[in-house]
């Protein structure tokens, strides 16, 4: 899809006239939305139900909803259910993801909450995590075969993405390459998903679905890749620098610093190769991290791939819902600073 053309968008002229009203137009379906959420996650037992809206409950930024209600802006029937609908199955696939994920990775919180399977036990968020994928599946088929499809197919990437991730690449495989496909499959191909059902179900062009469904999924994997540099550089996330170097998960900044590895990077090879539960190892790797050369190279390269996505913007209508896309795109790149 060439973005030198502009795409007829049949709901501008009746859609929000400016910034103001998208944001009020958008937080009234996000509060029917996480309403719904609950409702959806509610169980036959209390012990499931407790478990299931656990970390729906714990909050989040939803930004996987907030892409289905902006792309549905790009078609007539914006204020259709089945968009309300399409926003709860892809943050309730999302959620189920979390709970396997956090079991996978051991982790102890989630959104400043005990993680699921650290107030229960692994089986239960396990199965919790099932159970909230069999709520989304209920759901998507209210949407019809399509979405059924687009949903399964989703899932798919999803599952091996994580494979991926788990096993690592295979012999002669580029370790970066292998990390930008593990991000574009665990992360963004449910944001493209999102994007794609909001357009969808508000009866968006394909051509306009195309659009929407390539950028999510570039900006989805930017703010991924975004997150692998602030987990160096940030002091001010509420997580401690360097989880990710501690538990030698694969990033952009550490891939980049094996790619060209340097004589003098010798001390930070070894940092990265070792136990880093000793805080003082792990505060002497982000330092040596924070001023190598591949810090920057990692955000010339959010910076770049931030700015691919935003010229696929340039072919839908103009709109408050395209300027909102388009703010994800600064914002992906100012937040690393």
């Amino acid at each position: 899809m060439c973005a030198d053309s502009t795409l007829p968008g049949p709901s501008v002229a009746g859609g929000p006239a400016d910034r103001a009203e998208l944001e009020a137009l958008l937080d009234r379906r996000l509060a029917v939305i996480e309403e719904r959420l609950l409702d959806a996650a509610a169980a036959d037992t209390r012990l499931v139900s407790d478990a299931a809206q656990w970390v729906i409950q714990a909050g989040g930024k939803r930004f996987r909803p907030v892409l289905t209600l902006l792309a549905a802006q790009f078609g007539p029937h914006t204020d259709s259910d089945e968009v309300v609908t399409a926003a709860l199955v892809v943050e309730l696939t999302h959620v189920a993801s979390l709970y396997h994920d956090d079991v996978m990775d051991d982790a102890d919180k989630r959104r400043g909450a005990l993680t699921a399977h650290q107030k229960w036990q692994n089986s239960i968020a396990i199965l919790v995590g099932d159970f909230l994928f069999s709520r989304a599946s209920t759901l998507v088929a209210d949407l019809g075969p399509e979405a059924v499809r687009i949903q399964a197919g989703t899932f798919a990437r999803l599952v091996q993405g994580q494979i991926a991730e788990t096993v690592g690449p295979a012999e002669g495989e580029d370790p970066l390459e292998h990390h930008l496909k593990v991000v574009a499959d665990k992360t963004g191909s449910l944001i493209a998903t999102s994007a794609l059902l909001g357009a969808k179900t508000a009866g968006a062009s394909a051509e306009i679905q195309e659009v929407l469904t390539e950028f999510a999924e570039q900006i989805g994997t930017v703010f991924q890749l975004s997150d692998d540099i602030i987990d160096i550089t940030s002091d001010t996330t509420g997580k401690t620098p360097g989880t990710d170097l501690r538990e030698q998960i694969p990033t952009l900044p550490t891939l980049l610093v094996r790619q060209d590895a340097r004589p003098v990077d010798a001390r930070l090879l070894e940092l990265m190769d070792s136990d880093l539960t000793s805080g003082d190892d792990l505060a002497e790797a982000v330092r040596l991290l924070r001023a190598h050369p591949a810090i920057d190279r990692a955000r010339e390269e959010v910076t770049r791939r931030a700015e691919a996505a935003r010229a696929l913007l340039d072919a839908l209508p103009s709109s408050p819902a395209r300027e909102a896309l388009a703010e994800m795109c600064t914002t992906v790149v100012t937040r690393m600073d």
